[in-house]
């Protein structure tokens, strides 16, 4: 029997089908996903994303129909049932309540109002769409003919093509929730996947419902409001507006504004600018970008003075904030605004993660780097620092033994302690690093103590790389390393930030504080340094969503790393409880009650040992964002693996089938994005995943997809003599295929489309043989791989 692939299976048999139970042209959508990127040869090329149809509801005419339903299309050969196993992932990832997966014949069902998966069933027997309209509305509670559920059926600025699925699921399920009469709503979305375009086309798309009168979207940060007006004005035009505190632009429809602006950023002083322009009310629409960046009672007033607006909070935490200790004020700082949020929006009504993310190819695969210093294990007390040569960071002058503190933890290394040679021995190994990893000239964002220590270490750097230009024989470029604070004056720093993203031959190294850790896109940032001490898990997370953009032109940067030098990545460790009431400091904790005297030990006072801690692997566990030491996940890998596939031939067999290959990788710790960072590290870009597999596993020596696809001619010889010429020079050409994109390059639907291939007869030179076509491209298959 002759089977079709997914391209023939939709196309004959699926298509067909639906469209007879009444799933026309236009309530489908297709949805795509760009996967991953493989750098090969030095350039980068896109693995094959996900594509899927989501089944929409006709509602209202002339509207954009709804999303209710996924169908998981599977080619005829394989079971109805594949795909089923992620349909409650599927659920939640498009925010519909319905699954369904078919290979053309029959269908199974998940559905999120029975919670039940249904046994395989004929396609012709699939819901249609007044079927799944009762049951939505009857398991959401929605009248979707109702004028409450206008917006759900507004059409996007810009068109569908404009947003991404998981935008278009955050921002149904916002509405979704308004339509139910709710006021309140929080969504989790990660760093970098465009919660600001969501807001944007949230308010659009409740505009032409016509409920949005006053709307405000409220942030912390300039830059944040500087994104936000581009993002508002190209939506709203003119009627979009920045308050200022000279011109509150009372008839604008929509009011961008930072806390500061609005004066609400100060929890002692009375908000007299807010009270006195924007009554009780006065918002039909307010949405808090960045919520749990400053602590309730900051902005509470905003929300508190607006109890009829519809509320929405944005936040790229995740909701079970992981690592960290819990006696620290920190963390319980963290727990606070994290339970906060929930307690007062509620459960967020849609989460999409860093994993997922990088899983979608929507965000970059993170290579982590730990290094450790061997000071920082032990700290320093008084009388290891009184002898030596120790100054006033202010006045550069001799300080007292009585002026030096009695004891020094790591954490305060470079806050009120700092050590010339420790900053001299990280700014050099991290350089060094960089040589390691293609050369000095990467952008990167290194997260500093203090404004002083981020100053010292750009000067180091500089003048580390200028030496090593010149021992080079090479020009240095200007402004290689630059301090960018708030310290550095508000319009200077500004001006800095375009620098770092754009300038392809200066400001390739920024320091900082926390200045550039929310709210700052650079899209081509290669690196992520840790030289700071970090206990607040919500502003590591901050910090590393600098480096998950996907680059500029979008898809051109696969992967970051991350340089860690303080055990900044335990905070993806162990889950902690969030509470909703202001904590009490400890009765325990030590009260400083003197001024600490800022002070340096100068050069040449130590011998600083910087040991290399190995690379990890960034997976999810469990819902749980977890790194995973490098040469310990290729433990858990090597051993996982082995209790799918006992040897190498059982790895083959299940390699060259679909369903088998992909239920492999799934099964694996971190799956398959995780694999292929490490054929990244592995240096091994070249090869099919089945040979980073196999040298894993079993220790054989991988191969390239060239030297595979070049050596199958001569290998198989004497099999290839059984077949007429046409046929083999088929067979041939197929396997030249390999080289191109491994596997599955040879399961594409364009296959046959090839011109080698065509020319000798293509998929009819196949037939009429002793073996069947999918018989032959499967031998095809195990012999590249032997």
């Amino acid at each position: 029997m002759l089977f079709r692939d997914e391209h023939l299976t939709r196309r004959d048999l699926i298509d067909p089908i639906i469209m007879r139970r009444g799933w026309t042209a236009d309530l489908i959508k297709i949805e795509k996903t760009p996967g991953g990127v493989d750098i090969v040869d030095g350039k980068p090329i896109k693995r094959k994303g996900r594509c899927d149809y989501l089944l929409c509801l006709p509602i209202k005419d002339g509207k954009s129909p709804l999303p209710v339903a996924i169908l998981e299309a599977k080619k005829e050969s394989l079971h109805a049932s594949m795909g089923l196993a992620q349909a409650k992932k599927y659920c939640q990832q498009f925010h519909v309540p319905f699954a369904f997966s078919t290979n053309g014949h029959l269908f199974v069902e998940y559905a999120e109002d029975t919670d039940m998966i249904t046994n395989e069933r004929p396609l012709i027997e699939m819901p249609n769409p007044d079927e799944l309209r009762h049951r939505y509305e009857t398991y959401k509670q929605i009248k979707l003919e109702s004028s409450a559920s206008d917006a759900l059926f507004s059409s996007y600025k810009g068109g569908e093509g404009v947003r991404r699925y998981y935008q278009d699921a955050a921002i149904r399920a916002t509405l979704e929730k308004i339509a139910q009469g709710e006021k309140r709503c929080l969504l989790s979305l990660a760093t970098g996947t465009g919660k600001t375009v969501i807001a944007k086309q949230l308010l659009y798309k409740i505009a032409l419902s016509g409920q949005l009168t006053k709307a405000l979207f409220l942030c912390d940060r300039d830059e944040l409001r500087t994104n936000g007006i581009g993002h508002m004005n190209d939506v709203f035009g003119d009627d979009a507006q920045i308050v200022d505190t000279s011109n509150p632009h009372p008839n604008a429809r929509v009011l961008v504004a930072t806390y500061q602006t609005l004066n609400v950023s100060d929890e002692d002083s009375t908000p007299v600018f807010w009270k006195e322009n924007f009554p009780p009310n006065y918002f039909s629409h307010i949405i808090i970008d960045e919520c749990h960046r400053s602590a309730w009672s900051r902005w509470s007033v905003v929300l508190t003075d607006n109890p009829n607006a519809v509320q929405i909070g944005l936040t790229a935490t995740p909701r079970i904030v992981v690592g960290g200790k819990s006696n620290t004020p920190e963390f319980q700082e963290d727990a606070e605004i994290t339970a906060n949020n929930v307690k007062y929006f509620g459960e967020p009504a849609y989460e999409y993660t860093i994993s997922q993310g990088q899983n979608d190819g929507y965000l970059a695969a993170c290579e982590v780097i730990r290094r450790s210093v061997d000071l920082d294990k032990k700290g320093l007390v008084r009388e290891d620092i009184q002898e030596l040569s120790v100054v006033d960071v202010f006045t550069g002058k001799k300080v007292n033994p009585s002026e030096i503190d009695e004891a020094y933890t790591a954490e305060r290394f470079d806050v009120d302690l700092l050590l010339e040679d420790r900053m001299n021995a990280m700014s050099q190994d991290l350089f060094d690093l960089f040589l390691d990893t293609g050369g000095p000239h990467q952008k990167t964002i290194i997260f500093c103590a203090s404004e002083y220590h981020a100053e010292q270490i750009a000067i180091k750097l500089q003048n580390i790389y200028t030496q090593w230009c010149h021992d080079n024989l090479r020009t240095p470029h200007k402004n290689y390393a630059f301090k960018c604070t708030s310290g550095n004056t508000g319009d200077k720093a500004k001006s800095l930030i375009p620098e770092l993203r754009g300038a392809i031959m200066s400001h390739y190294i920024a320091t900082t504080v926390d200045l550039l850790s929310t709210g700052v896109d650079i899209p081509n940032l290669q690196n992520v340094v840790f030289f700071k001490y970090i206990k607040s898990p919500i502003l590591f997370y901050q910090m590393v969503g600098r480096g998950t953009r996907t680059g500029n032109p979008i898809g051109s940067k696969m992967m970051f790393r991350l340089y860690d030098y303080t055990n900044a990545t335990r905070l993806f460790g162990e889950e902690f409880v969030s509470r909703a009431t202001p904590t009490k400091p400890d009765d325990d904790m030590p009260i400083q009650l003197k001024q600490i005297k800022k002070i340096k030990v100068l050069e040449n006072e130590f011998e600083i040992q910087i040991q290399n801690e190995g690379k990890s692997i960034l997976c999810n566990e469990d819902g749980i964002d977890t790194l995973i030491p490098y040469e310990e996940y290729k433990k858990r890998l090597s051993n996982r693996l082995i209790e799918e596939v006992s040897s190498v031939d059982e790895l083959r067999s299940h390699w060259v089938v679909y369903n088998k290959r992909r239920a492999l990788l799934d099964s694996l710790p971190g799956g398959e994005s995780a694999i292929r960072l490490i054929r990244e590290l592995e240096d091994e870009q070249e090869c099919d995943l089945y040979d980073v597999l196999a040298e894993v596993g079993f220790g054989y020596e991988p191969k390239s997809r060239a030297e595979r696809a070049s050596a199958f001619g001569y290998q198989n010889k004497d099999w290839l003599i059984k077949y007429p010429e046409n046929t083999r020079k088929v067979l041939e050409a197929i396997a030249k295929q390999f080289e191109h994109g491994g596997i599955d390059e040879l399961e594409s639907d364009s296959l046959f489309d090839v011109q080698e291939i065509k020319a000798n007869g293509g998929f009819t030179s196949l037939l009429r043989l002793p073996m069947q076509p999918n018989e032959l491209i499967n031998e095809t298959k195990i012999r590249l791989l032997r």
